[in-house]
Parts: structure tokens; sequence; C-alpha cells
């Protein structure tokens, strides 16, 4: 009886370190995809900093001829 009880501790263990590292590959991987989205909302809008008064200057300079 003592040993089954043993031998069930020890496989929990064992799924519980299994699942540790599962949850740290997920965890980097959602990362990873935060990082992503951030940076394909951050960068056009930084983009477009730069654009639109390169943009207005010329619409500006077309309208004075």
């Amino acid at each position: 009886m003592e040993q089954e009880i043993l031998k069930k501790l020890e496989e929990q263990a064992h799924k519980l370190d299994e699942l540790s590292a599962s949850l740290g590959r997920i965890r980097k991987y959602f990362f990873w995809i935060l990082i992503g989205s951030i940076a394909m909302i951050v960068l056009p809008l930084v983009g477009l900093g730069f654009v639109i008064p390169q943009f207005l200057n010329i619409y500006r300079s077309m309208g004075a001829m």
C-alpha cells in the first residue's frame, strides 16, 4: 500500500515537471506573439509620423503654385 502511494506521488511529480516545462514554452510563445503584435502596431505608427509631414509639405507646395 505504501509503495503504491509513493509510486503515484513520483508519477505526479514527473507529470508536474512536464507540465511546468510545457507552460514555460507556452509563456515564451505568448511573449513573442505580444512583441510581434506590438511591433505590427507601433512601427507603422512611427513610420506615419515621418510620412505624414512630408506629404503635407508636398501638398502645400502644390497649392502654392
